[in-house]
């Protein structure tokens, strides 16, 4: 049934509103994107945040999951009452966490190519002679001995088999200059 003619009124800009702080209740309010894949896919929007991880296994609370027994109390062992597991129903998303958990770290540490050349011209040519390498024209940064055997030191430890592989090449022209 249409409505009576004159009865609507049209809308005015709420002048008074903080737009600002309206947006921002209303991302709030949304529902946060979860980062984890395994937990996103499994993830049910009809329950709530504790029924969703008590279906994986998972715990809403680490205090209440794992409860402290405090040493003051001494409760008998009859009075304790053990409270029923939940049912795990989504048993696979727990399982992908560990076995995501349990590979090894990737070694994100890498030295820039410019200072892995520094290094290796250092050592060709002056051996480990520090004072020496600290006065070669290529010492742009005017490092001094301690600063060039660090290092050098570094490069050693991010790269053992390259680092060996460098100075067994050394060797052997060092034996074919002889």
């Amino acid at each position: 049934m249409p409505k009576a003619k004159g009865k609507t009124r049209r809308q005015k800009f709420g002048y008074n509103v903080n737009r600002k702080r309206l947006n921002r209740n209303a991302r709030r309010k949304a529902a946060p994107r979860i980062q984890c894949s395994h937990i996103r896919h499994a993830w049910d929007q009809t329950k709530s945040v504790r029924q969703n991880l008590a279906e994986m296994g998972l715990a809403m609370d680490p205090n209440r999951a794992v409860p402290v027994i405090k040493r003051k109390v001494k409760a008998m062992e009859v009075d304790r009452e053990e409270r029923p597991k939940e049912l795990v129903r989504k048993p696979y998303v727990l399982n992908d966490l560990e076995a995501e958990a349990s590979l090894p770290e990737k070694k994100g540490n890498t030295l820039s190519r410019d200072l892995i050349d520094y290094v290796r011209y250092m050592v060709e040519n002056h051996g480990e002679d520090y004072k020496a390498m600290a006065r070669d024209e290529k010492n742009y940064y005017q490092d001094t001995p301690k600063q060039i055997r660090n290092k050098i030191n570094v490069y050693k430890r991010f790269y053992p088999a390259e680092w060996q592989a460098f100075v067994d090449s050394l060797q052997k022209n060092k034996m074919e200059v002889d």
